[in-house]
């Protein structure tokens, strides 16, 4: 990756031009850089989804936005490590004054991968048990804090102290090292023998297997993460009644996406979601980026600053 001139973005009918503030980096824009992913973009690509800024210009149509509001993005056109990203309409949120510009790159993807696992693929209710596997990193953070408001009973992994207290603070009734040898064997105690409802699975090709053994009867895994294969014994998931499901943000609906943000934006409002970023770092440094991003011992969000 390389800082290049390019012209700037003009909006047509229902699009909008952002002026990029702060630029959120994600691991899947790692994947699409190395090529290692599923969907592969053309090149030159700009990289960049979520983005917090203020709305530079608006297309015909566009009723949702006015020039000069703040704003995050939650998908672009053109991509967000940029100074201004060109967007659809339905990709662009109000950012709360409560909110930093930072704050706004880290919602995007974090938030609503969190949301849609939680809520729509998993269907996990309140009273429920959690297991939020590497919850120290965006995605994990935005779990405990929507789980933790929703009634639902969180335990948390984290594989340093800094990052285990970050998840307690954000509502984690219990927080486990998954360094541990044994600390997927603490669940049964701390759950009275009943197990998890719901696992969110950030590395199943490391922990599915393991998974089942901590479930409750009918218990559901969600898969968000994965980086290889895993062999899994199926009779594990049958014993359980279980179910494991997959959950890629791109295959959200415009529906979807449009019920996540209604309630992200409620959950901002009222206090009970609050984006965490760890690290702000020159829009130059986005390769550097990159490979922290994909470091061990997550700690909130990296963002990039144009």
């Amino acid at each position: 990756m390389q800082i290049e001139d390019v012209p700037l973005p003009h909006p047509g009918p229902g699009q909008v031009v952002v002026r990029v503030k702060a630029a959120g980096v994600n691991p899947v824009e790692t994947y699409m850089r190395s090529g290692i992913y599923a969907r592969k973009p053309a090149l030159p690509w700009t990289p960049g989804s979520d983005a917090g800024g203020v709305v530079e210009s608006v297309g015909e149509g566009v009723t949702n936005v006015s020039v000069g509001a703040r704003v995050y993005t939650a998908g672009s056109i053109t991509g967000t490590y940029a100074e201004q990203a060109l967007c659809e309409q339905s990709q662009v949120h109000q950012l709360l004054e409560k909110l930093s510009f930072e704050q706004g790159a880290a919602i995007g993807i974090p938030y609503a991968t969190a949301y849609r696992a939680l809520f729509h693929r998993a269907g996990a209710a309140s009273g429920e048990w959690i297991l939020v596997h590497g919850a120290t990193g965006g995605v994990g953070v935005a779990a405990v804090q929507l789980a933790h408001a929703a009634g639902m009973k969180v335990i948390g992994t984290g594989g340093t102290e800094k990052g285990r207290d970050l998840v307690k603070e954000q509502g984690a009734d219990y927080v486990l090292n998954h360094h541990e040898a044994d600390y997927l064997n603490q669940i049964g105690r701390l759950t009275g023998d009943h197990g998890v409802d719901v696992v969110l699975e950030m590395l199943a090709n490391v922990n599915l297997d393991r998974d089942f053994n901590v479930l409750a009867a009918r218990g559901r895994v969600v898969i968000i993460g994965s980086r290889g294969r895993i062999e899994i014994a199926p009779r594990d998931i049958m014993n359980h009644d279980a179910a494991v499901v997959g959950m890629l943000l791109n295959n959200a609906t415009k529906e979807e996406m449009a019920s996540i943000h209604t309630g992200l934006h409620a959950g901002f409002g009222n206090g009970t979601l609050t984006p965490i970023v760890e690290r702000q770092m020159p829009l130059s440094d986005a390769p550097l980026a990159h490979h922290e991003v994909m470091k061990p011992g997550a700690y909130g969000k990296i963002v990039l600053k144009p």
